[in-house]
């Protein structure tokens, strides 16, 4: 009997050792953020740039890559998918992602720091280990991102996460309005993500942009926003494919009906190139 009590002592010492040691002194020194974030807004945050509308938001674009947009804006408002790719499941990547249409978690460690979004189970990784840029990257919709924390209070604990981004692949754009990307794929991104100084429940992400299509570099801040600790986190999972009811033919959006044919998705669209079926003869 001695012996089991014994055994019991021992085994709450070391549970207690193991749980002082899963956070290190160093581990400390790192904000909490902790729980589910979501975005701030909800149809203007459609848009890339939270401040302003779909329709309205002002992007500091080169003339070329205007009129790229403005005929993207105008397939839309005819019916048309614009040059927007997600609507045919390809990821939305950087930076794009960052609007957190659904909600994300993020996972901080000394070394890396992890974004988890819902959304299509997206994640980043941000590595906060020392490493350089490879000299090669292999493109990915996410990108490459590198940071380091910063103290900018002087108060002994890190309070701001700097990241920048490199070797996001295309096609992609800033939001559903189509806002482009140069077609040289070189964008990079450079990120001050850091909590509210007056509510520690509201999480910025400065997001400035540069890429060769605009005149200068383009600075957007999203904001999020974490539900209170005694609300329970609702976690789903979502796929692209599922139920996804549009079809790219060539350089055509059709659409499959509810009762499975297919259609057109605008007035006046041609049908698709029907050479290589048997037309009944």
């Amino acid at each position: 009997m001695v012996r089991r009590v014994l055994l019991g002592a021992i085994a709450v010492v070391l549970a207690v050792g193991a749980g002082a040691a899963a956070e290190t002194p160093a581990q400390s020194k790192y904000p909490n953020w902790k729980g589910q974030w979501l975005r701030v807004g909800s149809g203007q945050g459609n848009a890339w740039d939270p401040d302003q509308s779909v329709a309205h938001q002002i992007v500091p674009l080169k003339p070329e890559y205007q009129a790229i947009y403005d005929a993207a804006r105008a397939d839309e408002a005819a019916g048309g998918q614009g040059i927007d790719p997600t609507y045919i499941c390809v990821p939305s990547g950087m930076p794009r992602e960052m609007i957190a249409v659904a909600p994300m978690e993020i996972i901080v460690t000394p070394e890396t720091t992890y974004i988890a979004l819902e959304l299509f189970s997206t994640q980043r990784r941000i590595y906060t280990d020392g490493r350089d840029f490879p000299a090669k990257i292999s493109p990915t919709f996410g990108g490459y991102s590198i940071g380091r924390w910063e103290d900018t209070t002087g108060s002994g604990h890190y309070d701001m996460l700097v990241a920048e981004t490199r070797g996001v692949r295309g096609p992609h754009t800033y939001d559903s309005s189509g806002v482009p990307f140069h077609k040289d794929n070189q964008a990079i991104f450079k990120e001050r993500i850091f909590l509210d100084k007056d509510n520690p429940n509201l999480l910025r992400d400065e997001v400035t942009t540069f890429d060769h299509a605009l005149t200068r570099p383009w600075t957007v801040t999203r904001s999020y926003r974490r539900i209170a600790t005694e609300q329970k986190a609702l976690w789903t999972e979502t796929y692209c494919t599922e139920d996804n009811h549009h079809v790219l033919i060539g350089k055509e959006n059709y659409v499959i009906s509810g009762d499975g044919h297919l259609m057109p998705a605008r007035k006046g669209q041609a049908p698709p190139d029907l050479r290589n079926f048997a037309t009944g003869e």
